[in-house]
C-alpha cells in the first residue's frame, strides 16, 4: 500500500517534505537533531529530489520482506554513483549517523531496519550494466541492478547469470546476504559467483576488494576480502559494483515432477541423485502440506505428497544419461513416474508454482503472516532432519509447509501465523529455535541463505563460537570503529 504512494512523495517539495517528517515521531531525537544539522550538505550532495524525508518513503525503506517490525530511517538518499555515496557516508561519518544500505528490500531476516535511525542509502538509481565481456564470462553491475534486469540485458548473449533466490532481487544485495536459490546445486551460491566488489566504506573510503578492474577466475592474491563482503549484510561497507561469472545458456533443459510415498522417500532419492554423480541443476522438495497449497494457489493438479520438482541441463544426449539415472532412483524409492515440463512455457509455469511458495502458504490462512526458517545440514542429515520437523510440526499444532534446496541441504518451513495471537507466536518462537538447534546439532547452520540480520545473532555465536565472534567483531571494529554500518544487525 504505501508503495503506490512513493512517487507523489517524492515530488513534494523539500519544505513540505520537512514539514511532514516532523509530524511523525522519531524513535532516535538525537539521530534525527544530527539529520536536520547535515541537510544541506545532503543535498549539496546528491540534488534536492535526490533526499527525501516523507513518511511513505522512510517506512518503505525501513522494512523488509521480513516479519520484523518496520524502523524507518531519519532521511533517505537517493545517490547515482559511486562518489555520491562516498560523499554521503563521509558526512554520515563526521556527524556520527548510521547507515543503511538499501537494494529492493526482498529481504528475509530485517536487514534493512534502521534500529539505530540515521540515512538510508537507496541505491535504485544506480542501475547500469557495465564492463561486459562475454568473451570472458564475466559483468559488472551497479546496485540497482536485479538479477531479471541483468538476465534480460544477457539473451542475445548465449549467457545468463544462473543464482535465483526466487525474489527479482537487486545483484549487489544478494551478494551482501550471499544469496542462493533453486540452481546452486548446479552453479553455486553468491559466494562462488562474485569475482570482486567496489564497496564503500564507513568512511568513505572506496575499496575494490580484488584490485580495481580485476577480474581473474582465480586468484591466490592475499586475503580474500571479496568473500569478506560477501554475506556481511551491509555491516563492514556498502556495495557499489559487482563483477559476476556468467555461464551458458544450455543447449537444452528439462523439468520433472516426482511424487513419493514419504519425506523419507524423497530426501533418500535426492541423496542418492547426487551421490552417483548426476549434474542435476535444480532439485526441490515440497511436502504434502505445500504441495497442497501451491495446487490450491497456482491451480496445479499433483499428487497431494511429498514431491521433488527437478531441472536438467546440457546437450540432447547427457540430458537422456541424466533423467535415465534420476528415473531408475525415484523410482526404486517409490517414486511415481516423471511428470515433464519440456518446453519453455511448461517450465516457467512449474518454476514459478515453486516460487509462489510463500504466498501458497500465506494462502492456507488468509489475513495471517509469514516467517520462513533456513537451516542447512550435510546431505547425509538431510532426510533425519525433515522427517524430525514434520514430527515437530504435528506435535505442537504449527501451519509449516516445508519446502527447500535439498541438492544443498538447504530447506525451509514457512511458519504461517496469526500476529495477534501472543501464544501461537511463542510456540513458533519456540519451534524456530528448536530447529536451528537441531541443524547445529547435526552439523548444519542456522541460515542456509537469508543470513543473520536481527534475528539470528544469538544463534551465530552458538554456530560458530566465542571465539570466532570475537574475531568477527575486531575485524567490524576495524573497518567500521564508530558502528555506523547497518548496527545491530549480524552482531550483538
Amino acid at each position: 500500500m504505501l508503495l503506490g504512494f512513493r512517487p507523489s512523495l517524492r515530488l513534494l517539495s523539500p519544505r513540505l517534505q520537512l514539514l511532514q517528517s516532523r509530524s511523525v515521531q522519531s524513535e532516535h531525537p538525537a539521530t534525527s537533531a544530527a539529520v536536520d544539522s547535515v541537510l544541506s550538505a545532503l543535498r549539496s550532495i546528491c540534488g534536492e529530489d535526490g533526499v527525501s524525508f516523507g513518511a511513505a518513503v522512510r517506512e518503505q525503506h525501513g522494512r523488509d520482506e521480513s516479519i520484523h517490525r518496520c524502523c524507518p530511517p531519519d532521511v533517505v538518499v537517493f545517490p547515482r554513483c559511486v562518489e555520491e555515496v562516498s560523499a554521503l557516508a563521509k558526512v554520515c561519518h563526521q556527524h556520527n549517523l548510521p547507515i543503511i544500505p538499501f537494494g529492493t528490500g526482498t529481504g528475509l531476516e530485517g536487514g534493512v531496519s534502521a534500529v539505530k535511525g540515521g540515512v538510508c542509502f537507496s541505491l535504485r538509481n544506480m542501475d547500469q550494466v557495465l564492463d561486459l565481456h562475454p568473451e570472458d564470462f564475466d559483468v559488472t553491475v551497479e546496485p540497482g541492478v536485479t538479477r531479471k534486469a541483468l538476465n534480460s540485458h544477457l539473451r542475445d548473449t548465449g549467457l545468463w547469470f544462473p543464482v535465483d533466490p526466487g525474489a527479482d532481487a537487486s545483484l549487489c544485495g544478494m551478494a551482501a546476504t550471499s544469496a542462493s536459490g533453486t540452481n546452486a546445486v548446479r552453479y553455486g551460491t553468491m559466494r562462488e559467483n562474485v569475482l570482486n566488489l567496489e564497496a564503500v566504506l564507513a568512511d568513505g573510503t572506496i575499496l575494490h576488494t580484488a584490485g580495481r578492474g580485476r577480474r581473474p577466475r582465480k586468484t591466490a592474491a592475499g586475503y580474500n576480502l571479496t568473500n569478506l563482503l560477501v554475506g556481511s549484510e551491509g555491516t563492514l561497507g556498502i556495495i557499489t559494483k559487482a563483477t559476476l561469472r556468467l555461464y551458458g545458456i544450455p543447449e537444452a533443459m528439462v523439468s520433472a515432477v516426482c511424487s513419493f510415498p514419504s519425506v523419507q522417500a524423497a530426501v533418500d532419492s535426492t541423496v542418492q541423485i547426487l551421490q552417483a554423480g548426476v549434474p542435476i541443476a535444480r532439485i526441490e522438495f515440497l511436502d504434502d502440506v505445500m504441495m497442497d497449497a501451491c495446487n490450491r494457489f497456482s491451480s496445479l493438479s499433483y499428487a497431494v505428497s511429498p514431491t521433488l520438482f527437478l531441472e536438467f541441463h546440457g546437450s540432447e544426449r547427457s540430458l537422456e544419461e541424466q533423467v535415465l539415472t534420476a528415473e531408475d532412483i525415484t523410482q526404486s524409492n517409490g517414486g511415481s513416474d516423471f511428470q515433464w515440463a519440456r518446453d519453455a512455457g511448461s517450465r516457467e509455469r512449474l518454476w514459478k508454482a515453486r516460487h509462489d511458495a510463500w504466498y501458497a502458504a500465506l494462502a492456507l490462512r488468509p489475513g495471517c503472516k509469514a516467517y520462513a526458517t533456513d537451516v542447512c545440514v550435510p546431505l547425509s542429515r538431510l532426510p533425519q532432519i525433515i522427517v524430525e520437523t514434520k514430527q515437530d510440526l504435528m506435535e505442537n499444532r504449527l501451519t509449516g509447509p516445508i519446502a527447500g534446496h535439498v541438492g544443498d541441504g538447504n530447506f525451509h518451513c514457512i511458519m504461517v501465523v496469526e500476529p495477534s495471537d501472543p501464544e501461537e507466536l511463542h510456540r513458533v518462537h519456540l519451534f524456530t529455535e528448536r530447529l536451528a538447534r537441531r541443524a547445529l546439532a547435526l552439523d548444519g547452520t542456522c541460515t542456509g541463505e537469508h543470513g543473520v540480520g536481527l534475528g539470528k545473532r544469538a544463534l551465530l555465536c552458538e554456530e560458530v563460537g566465542p571465539e570466532a565472534v570475537k574475531v568477527m567483531q575486531r575485524l567490524k571494529d576495524s573497518l567500521d570503529p564508530k558502528n555506523l554500518m547497518n548496527p545491530g544487525k549480524v552482531l550483538q
